[in-house]
C-alpha cells in the first residue's frame, strides 16, 4: 500500500528489518523492539502494537539433554514475569533462558532453574 501511515508498517517486512538487527554472537538471549505503532498483513487486517524479535541460547550438542517441558518452562516464565511486572523486552530473553536451562537435564521438572540459577541473575535484578 502506498497510502501507510510512517508508523505503520507491513509486519513482514519489519520482521525481516528486526531480524538483520540481532546480534548473532550474542551468548544471553535477547530482544529487539519495534517501534512501530500499527502492524498490517496482507489480506488480514491492521493491528496496534509492536513486534518483538527474541532471540535463544545456541545450546551445543554436547549439553543438550532433553527437551521435554521446555514449551512450558518458557511459558511458565512468561506467566512468571507478568506477575513479576517485567517488560517484554526483558520477559522474552528471561523466559527463552529458563527453557534452554531446562534442556541441560532429563525430564520435564529436573533441569527446570530456581530463580538462585546464577545463569538468571542477569534477568533478575
Amino acid at each position: 500500500m502506498d497510502n501507510l501511515l510512517p508508523e505503520e508498517m507491513d509486519v513482514e517486512d519489519l520482521f525481516e528489518k528486526l531480524n538483520l538487527e540481532k546480534d548473532t554472537n550474542a551468548t544471553l538471549p535477547g530482544c529487539i523492539s519495534s517501534n512501530v505503532a500499527k502492524l498490517h498483513a496482507k489480506g488480514i487486517g491492521t493491528i496496534t502494537g509492536k513486534l518483538l524479535v527474541g532471540t535463544a541460547e545456541s545450546i551445543p550438542q554436547t549439553e543438550l539433554i532433553d527437551t521435554t517441558g521446555a514449551g512450558d518452562a518458557f511459558i511458565g516464565a512468561v506467566l512468571y514475569s507478568i506477575c513479576a511486572n517485567m517488560p517484554p523486552e526483558k520477559m522474552l530473553p528471561f523466559a527463552a533462558q529458563v527453557a534452554a536451562i531446562k534442556c541441560r537435564a532429563l525430564g520435564a521438572r529436573a533441569g527446570l532453574p530456581r530463580s538462585t540459577d546464577h545463569h538468571l541473575s542477569h534477568f533478575l535484578v
